[in-house]
């Protein structure tokens, strides 16, 4: 089983940057799109950012669109998700998930992953 592994999450002050990574135990395995969900205190876990690798589109949330940034780095396998200005509502566990297959599922939903990272805390605060 292919695990994903997040790193980069800390403490870290309102207004700075943070990068996350998501990089996967395996090197080749099925990979329809790569996804960030962010999941703060007593609440769901939530849709952040996709990356298709058929194509390297993008998706947002309206949240997030703006402020975030996903990305990638193929020859490392790596998927980066950088968010600008954090500020304290940004705090939470994030999460990395692979859609493996494109099979319709919203991309917007955490069902439709199938493979999921033990996740990085990320709290702001000064």
């Amino acid at each position: 089983q292919v695990q994903l592994v997040e790193s980069g999450g800390g403490l870290v002050q309102p207004g700075d940057s943070l990068r996350l990574s998501c990089t996967p135990s395996a090197r080749t395995f099925s990979r329809y799109a790569t996804a960030w969900f962010h999941q703060a205190p007593g609440k769901e876990r939530e849709f952040v950012a996709r990356l298709r690798w058929t194509d390297g589109s993008t998706l947002y949330s309206a949240s997030a669109r703006g402020r975030s940034t996903i990305s990638r780095d193929s020859a490392k396998n790596t998927v980066f998700l950088t968010i600008n200005s954090v500020e304290p509502e940004d705090t939470g566990v994030y999460y990395c998930a692979v859609d493996e297959a494109s099979d319709g599922g919203s991309p917007y939903l955490a069902r439709n992953y199938e493979l999921w990272g033990q996740g990085t805390q990320v709290t702001v605060s000064s």
